[in-house]
């Protein structure tokens, strides 16, 4: 953690919905009028599309788990690099991982490939993380240790498949079966890497359904906003002097399920997040 270089973390799985709440984190550094460095998660896998392809054939044919979760997929040794370096320094290097043919575009290369490494933009404010391992410790790395502010985005498990599966095949022309395998494979991941970092988590941001989830491979839509509730988990209130009165009295709907836990309607999340996040970066970068 730096004073001087602070650094906010968003994670997640694939298809939690941490792009939606990057959203919110966006609009309040643009309102702050703060200049950040972003990070997108994915530039630190370890494997190119083919590569990781397979990387998962071969862990198949020795009964292994192997995917984007694991921290053998990544490189989480840069990743906690870049953190340590920002938080010393404000420097650091990182990459994007091209997923389709538009980004790839931009630099005339092929889907599926990175960019080659970068320095961050200078004097910047802040580092913004989103990504799987925002929050990751392993033998070998404390990821969450570099980070002042860490949220985890974590919708009940069958939103979080309903959210993937609907996004696999909109957005990748995978079919429903080939999307089922791909969370299966994951599984052994999930609860091993994933899962754990939203125990270190500061706030926990967690989407609820209101309408049948109990078959995610066979729903026709994702619940939308109006059908869900979102529950907010902030692990010391005092720590970030939040005031549970004046959340209830700003957002309607609101209320709280235990004392550190405040429950607002879907349609309210992003407005949640600004009102309980902004003032919060708001001291981070006043101290900095």
């Amino acid at each position: 953690m730096s004073q001087r270089h602070p650094i906010v973390a968003v994670t997640g799985s694939s298809g939690a919905g941490t792009s939606t709440a990057r959203i919110a984190f966006e609009h309040i550094i643009r309102r702050q009028n703060l200049h950040a460095a972003f990070i997108d998660g994915d530039g630190f896998h370890r494997y190119e599309r083919d590569a990781m392809h397979a990387a998962e054939a071969e862990a198949d044919r020795h009964g292994e788990a192997f995917s984007h979760f694991s921290p053998s997929a990544n490189r989480l040794d840069k990743l906690d690099e870049l953190f340590a370096e920002y938080g010393a320094n404000g420097t650091g290097k990182t990459r994007r991982y091209l997923h389709d043919q538009n980004e790839a575009a931009e630099y005339g290369q092929s889907p599926g490939t990175f960019t080659p490494w970068e320095a961050l933009p200078d004097d910047t404010d802040l580092l913004m993380y989103e990504g799987l391992h925002g929050g990751a410790v392993t033998a070998s790395v404390d990821i969450a240790s570099h980070v002042d502010l860490l949220v985890g985005v974590t919708p009940t498990i069958n939103i979080e498949w309903i959210q993937k599966i609907h996004r696999d095949i909109r957005d990748r022309g995978y079919a429903p079966e080939r999307s089922a395998d791909v969370i299966l494979r994951r599984m052994p991941d999930y609860i091993e890497t994933i899962t754990p970092q939203f125990a270190r988590s500061d706030i926990n941001i967690q989407r609820v359904p209101l309408v049948d989830t109990s078959d995610p491979f066979i729903a026709k839509d994702v619940p939308g906003p109006d059908e869900s509730m979102v529950v907010i988990r902030i692990r010391d209130p005092q720590s970030f002097a939040i005031d549970f009165p004046y959340l209830l009295t700003m957002i309607h709907g609101a209320f709280m399920s235990r004392p550190n836990t405040l429950v607002v309607p879907g349609t309210k999340m992003r407005m949640a997040i600004e009102i309980i996040v902004g003032p919060i970066i708001e001291r981070l970068t006043t101290k900095r």
